[in-house]
This record gives C-alpha cells, sequence and structure tokens, in this order.
C-alpha cells in the first residue's frame, strides 16, 4: 500500500500563503484615504459593471481585490450579517470593527481549512464617524489578519509602491479634490513607472459624512468625478480652488448614490477572465 506524502503544517500554510499572495497580486490597486469631510475609496476598475467598492451598511463601505466571485460572496455576506444586526437590536450596534471581525473569522477558517483552499482576496471595510478621530479604516487578508488603518492605506498587485508613495505625499485634512488626486496619482505607481489613470479607468466612492441623509456612502460618476480630478491636478492641495469643486453634501448631478447594498454587479466585461483577479 502505497504511503501518502507528508507535508508539515507549517508548510501547509506556507504553501497556501504563497498561492492566495501569487493571485492577489495580479489585481489592480485600491486606496483608501480621509479627507476633512470623510473617507475617499479609489479603485483602478475598468469595467463599468463589475464593483470594487460598495456599500455595506448606513456609514460603511466595502472595497476589495483580488477573486471577484470570492469577495463578492463576502460582500453578500457582510451585507445580510448588518441588516440582521441592525434589524434584531438597533442599527448604531452595526460597525465597522463588528464586520471586520465577522471576516476576520471567515477568512481565517477558510484559509487553515484543507479541505478547500484560501481565498484570493484582500479586503476593506471602512466607517466614517463624526468626526476624523471616529473614522474606521480595516484591513484585511486572506488568512484572516485585521489591521487597523489611520489616515490612508492601500491593496492589490503595488501596494508596496502605493503606500511608499502616499507616506512620502498624504497629509490629513485635504479637500476632497485634493485627497482623490493624490489617490489618483498614487494608484498609478507600479514597478514599470508612472501611469496616468483617466476618469474612465477609475471606480470612485466616498463616505461623506456631511450629508444630511442616514446613507452616508455615494459614487462619484461621469461630469462630478471629472470636475474632482481637474481641480486636484490644477490646485495645491487643500487650498480654496480644490475646496470649491467638492461636490455639495446632498449629491449633485453626475453623482450617484449607490442603489440598496444587496443589489447585484452585473456580467463580466470582455477582455477579464470570469471570476480572475480584479
Amino acid at each position: 500500500m502505497t504511503m501518502p506524502f507528508y507535508v508539515s503544517p507549517e508548510q501547509q500554510m506556507k504553501d497556501r500563503a504563497d498561492f492566495a499572495r501569487k493571485n492577489i497580486s495580479r489585481g489592480r490597486g485600491v486606496a483608501v484615504l480621509q479627507y476633512d469631510n470623510g473617507i475617499v475609496l479609489v479603485a483602478e476598475n475598468r469595467s463599468p459593471a463589475l464593483h470594487k467598492i460598495s456599500e455595506i451598511y448606513d456609514r460603511i463601505a466595502f472595497a476589495a481585490v483580488g477573486r471577484y466571485n470570492e469577495f463578492e460572496n463576502l460582500r453578500v455576506a457582510g451585507v445580510r450579517s448588518a441588516d440582521m444586526r441592525g434589524y434584531s437590536y438597533d442599527r448604531r450596534d452595526v460597525t465597522a470593527r463588528g464586520l471586520a471581525n465577522f471576516y476576520a473569522q471567515v477568512l481565517g477558517t477558510i484559509f487553515s481549512s484543507v479541505a478547500e483552499k484560501p481565498y484570493e482576496v484582500e479586503l476593506f471595510v471602512a466607517e466614517v464617524g463624526e468626526t476624523a478621530e471616529q473614522d474606521q479604516i480595516y484591513r484585511l487578508t486572506y488568512d484572516g489578519s485585521v489591521a487597523d488603518e489611520r489616515g490612508f492605506a492601500a491593496m492589490g498587485g503595488s501596494a508596496e509602491q502605493i503606500n511608499a508613495f502616499l507616506e512620502r505625499r498624504y497629509q490629513p485634512g485635504r479637500s476632497l479634490s485634493a485627497a482623490l488626486a493624490l489617490a489618483v496619482e498614487a494608484l498609478g505607481q507600479d514597478g514599470n513607472g508612472t501611469r496616468r489613470l483617466d476618469a474612465n479607468q477609475l471606480e470612485v466612492a466616498v463616505l461623506d459624512r456631511t450629508r444630511i441623509q442616514k446613507r452616508k456612502f455615494r459614487r462619484l460618476v461621469g461630469p462630478a468625478l471629472e470636475r474632482l480630478l481637474t481641480a486636484g491636478e490644477s490646485a495645491a492641495p487643500g487650498s480654496a480652488a480644490g475646496q470649491s469643486t467638492d461636490a455639495a453634501p446632498g449629491g449633485a448631478p453626475g453623482e450617484t448614490t449607490d442603489s440598496p447594498p444587496g443589489g447585484t454587479s452585473g456580467d463580466t466585461p470582455p477582455g477579464d477572465q470570469p471570476g480572475g483577479p480584479v
């Protein structure tokens, strides 16, 4: 009778981590930055149908990179968990910290299970507070590890270059246009030099604490996004010119408030592998 090969637990975990990291590194970057009135989430995403950034609950947003079908399953599970908790107790009991712990348990269990492959995803869970000091940004990796980020964070294939760029350039209290311009410039950093990203290559959303609505999440698309990008490039960070073009709290033409969190995202666009890293 043939004896099975013995593989130590340490080697198994290393192989699973290498597998997950290799595939996550193929995904395009995502950056999250705090600005003076909230949190901006920016992803390099050439698909108008598949969202890497979504709303989870009133003040909470979700961003991901990696294999689309896997992080979409996690997003839907997070929406259901948040809705159930808010309905059973109180809407104020739904927090980014609680969702981060939920995702950490799910990812950690899958990573340590030999019966299935690890998820090839990294996640952000962000919550906007009443003040900048109360904002929360959590980064979760494929093995369930959780990091509490302040100011800015990045993930994806060029995360090291993006984070290094942001460490040199980020300053707290920037306007939305200035923070957006910095995030876009950072996403253009990779090992092959600097790339310029246009509005049609980006997916952008904000958690805006100044909105009078209970839901603080809104997407920036079309002319509104282009105006902010232009203002951020032409004005110095934090200048009056940069702030004057920021959208009003209630939204403006060209901006969209996301559909209810349980909505679908659409079909796979041409050129993207079904279920592949995005």
